[in-house]
């Protein structure tokens, strides 16, 4: 019986790079994108277009109106997208965000009967959120393993976080070597309605810097 695993899918980098990480280690996967109030669409047309690469994945996307309190320059048009680094938490992090991801993302694994949830959080070239951090991740499994009715039980849903520890060059390449098309997603925080990258943001400076140090061509189109 082929193990099931809820993935958490954005339409970026590193969640199509999890993705396929995750079906190359055998799981059947079942991936969850978020509709939560951000500022553009361009990633979720972004999953659409990768999971015609993967028919075989059942999708779902949840709807959360985030943006309803703001504080986040994704979630609040009045908060400028910041052009340069910042030092400290930018105003790019989404207050809880990941906690509200995980779970829902946890309530589903335990409807499917599934053993794993992925996400592809980093916390080597990252913008610095702290919901990516190991530390995080180590303690929403302490949680999930006594909120769940599997996990009291003792089958215990577990947390991969593949990409924790790896550059986002390294990312790029373990991608790569499992044919991810980077052409198809989208990173920008500030992406137009055709999904065209700003260039400038902080997500798109670590993608740009990625591929460079991979050595592999940037599809990244641009405005």
């Amino acid at each position: 019986m082929t193990n099931k695993a809820v993935i958490l899918l954005s339409g970026g980098l590193d969640s199509v790079t999890t993705l396929a990480i995750a079906k190359s280690a055998g799981y059947q996967c079942f991936a969850l994108s978020f509709d939560y109030g951000q500022r553009h669409r361009a990633e979720l047309d972004a999953v659409k277009r990768i999971l015609a690469k993967y028919p075989d994945v059942p999708h779902k996307t949840i709807h959360i109106d985030m943006n309803q309190f703001g504080g986040s320059a994704l979630t609040d048009t009045e908060i400028a997208i910041p052009e340069t680094p910042s030092d400290g938490i930018p105003v790019t992090y989404v207050p809880a965000r990941n906690t509200i991801f995980l779970s829902l993302a946890l309530g589903w694994a335990e409807v499917l009967d599934a053993e794993v949830i992925f996400i592809g959080v980093n916390a080597v070239d990252y913008s610095g959120y702290p919901d990516c951090r190991p530390e995080y991740i180590e303690a929403f499994q302490s949680l999930a393993n006594l909120a769940t009715k599997r996990g009291v039980e003792g089958q215990i849903i577990k947390f991969e976080t593949p990409l924790i520890h790896l550059t986002k060059a390294d990312i790029i390449k373990t991608g790569s070597e499992l044919g991810v098309d980077y052409s198809l997603t989208v990173s920008c925080y500030a992406a137009d309605v055709d999904g065209k990258a700003c260039g400038h943001c902080d997500s798109c400076r670590l993608r740009a810097a990625g591929f460079a140090a991979a050595g592999l061509d940037d599809p990244t189109i641009y405005k």
